[in-house]
């Protein structure tokens, strides 16, 4: 058997901890698939004295993450840290400058600086690999990158955010508004210390960038990802969807047509028949369309200890086998510059929620208003109440342009008798 091949983990969280156990528990077998051992050289992290979900007491301790670039010992560095910035970009970028291999669960480091740091690891012969960094345990990456090469992809949906699904779910299942179920998923460590990073969309948004760098062949943009987030999901949307056969779920979109690529990240109306419809909790799932293989679907735990050291143990074990690929698929020279799409092209069906009072002549004010837009009404449902009371109305729409909706929503918006601002969801046939 090969010399082993010498690793040091930087951040001993979740993540870090994840891929020690996996390396100690599988320690033989991961040695007889690789054709050689894995050596844990040494580890860091903010508090050495910190009590932890893995044994480290047999390895060397260094004080800090940049001690990993100049110790001889060591061939790949693993960063667990994580956020875009700060020393964990630091770390990288020396450690690729110095020719030692990466690997990361950094999908925000990943999306706003992956194409320097793929340069920077073509430059020195390193490798830098992150299937960690997308969905957790299910090897989505290594898909777009080896088992579906030989595809052109159109498009990819996914549940890509556990904490969102999670919420969702309880929401679905419980009849619980959204704040309840955040309060609680933030007990229970699901929530990023800024909510915001999950609830608004921003993490799903960093990850889909990726997963379209890959399919299509161009570097990560997340400036072009359209992003809304769940906060305005209300238990009358999910109510609402229930009655109409859907289910609310956070989804990330990459699509290719002729206007170019549409990235998108929001909440979606999904029909109760969809395999995405019956992922549930902090499940995470991905459907890609490729020309050869048709549709693929993928669904596992997207986060944890587990999951997520597997996917990190998955990247160091290609890197001892010898395994050589371009971070991006292709060479970052060859990487295109692609034309995207914009969202006001977008065409779907729609769900609009209104808060209205309900008096004479309110709904065929806002049907007026559709019929000004050349929207084309599927259904409308408004449950009875007293005459003058605030009631909800649903409106479904047959497909029409995302600009001629934002219109008929800023009309709608206007009239006296709508209360608060309406709620749009997209519905999705996926």
């Amino acid at each position: 058997m090969n010399k082993p091949l010498r690793i040091g983990i930087t951040g001993l969280g979740t993540v870090g901890c994840g891929a020690i156990n996996i390396l100690h528990k599988n320690a033989e077998l991961i040695a007889n698939r690789c054709g050689r051992s894995i050596e844990i050289v040494a580890v860091t992290a903010g508090n050495k004295n910190k009590k932890r979900e893995a044994d480290i007491s047999g390895l060397k301790w260094v004080n800090s993450p940049l001690d990993m670039v100049s110790d001889n010992s060591i061939d790949v560095v693993v960063e667990a840290i994580g956020g875009s910035e700060g020393i964990a970009r630091e770390l990288v970028e020396k450690s690729l400058s110095a020719g030692k291999s990466v690997v990361t669960a950094n999908k925000a480091l990943i999306a706003h600086h992956g194409i320097g740091l793929a340069k920077l690891a073509e430059q020195h012969n390193a490798m830098l690999a992150f299937e960690a960094a997308v969905a957790g345990g299910i090897p989505v990456i290594k898909a777009l990158r080896d088992g579906l090469a030989a595809n052109r992809f159109t498009h990819i949906a996914g549940i890509i955010n556990g904490t969102c699904n999670y919420i969702l779910t309880r929401m679905q299942n419980e009849g619980l508004d959204l704040q309840v179920v955040m309060e609680e998923a933030g007990k229970l460590g699901y929530l990023e210390a800024d909510p915001s990073f999950d609830i608004d969309g921003i993490d799903a948004a960093h990850k889909l960038s990726i997963l379209t760098s890959l399919a299509f062949g161009c570097a990560p943009s997340l400036d072009k990802v359209y992003m809304e987030g769940i906060r305005g999901v209300s238990k009358y949307d999910i109510e609402f969807a229930r009655e109409l056969g859907y289910v609310v779920k956070l989804l990330g979109i990459a699509s290719l047509s002729d206007e170019g690529i549409l990235q998108r990240v929001h909440p979606a109306l999904v029909p109760v028949s969809s395999p995405l419809a019956n992922v549930n909790g902090s499940f995470n799932a991905i459907q890609i369309e490729g020309d050869a293989v048709g549709t693929v679907f993928l669904e596992g735990r997207g986060a944890g200890a587990g999951p997520t050291g597997s996917s990190v143990v998955a990247d160091i074990m290609d890197i001892a086998r010898g395994v050589a690929y371009k971070p991006f698929t292709l060479p970052v020279a060859s990487l295109k510059a692609p034309k995207f799409a914009s969202m006001d092209k977008l065409k779907c069906s729609y769900y609009l929620r209104l808060s209205v009072i309900d008096k004479p002549g309110v709904l065929a004010d806002v049907t007026s208003i559709f019929r000004d837009a050349q929207i084309s009404m599927r259904s409308v449902i408004q449950h009875s109440h007293n005459p003058g009371e605030v009631v909800q109305i649903v409106v479904t729409t047959h497909e029409t342009q995302e600009a001629s909706m934002q219109k008929a929503m800023d009309a709608i918006a206007k009239l006296a008798t709508v209360k608060d601002k309406p709620y749009r969801i997209r519905i999705e046939n996926v």
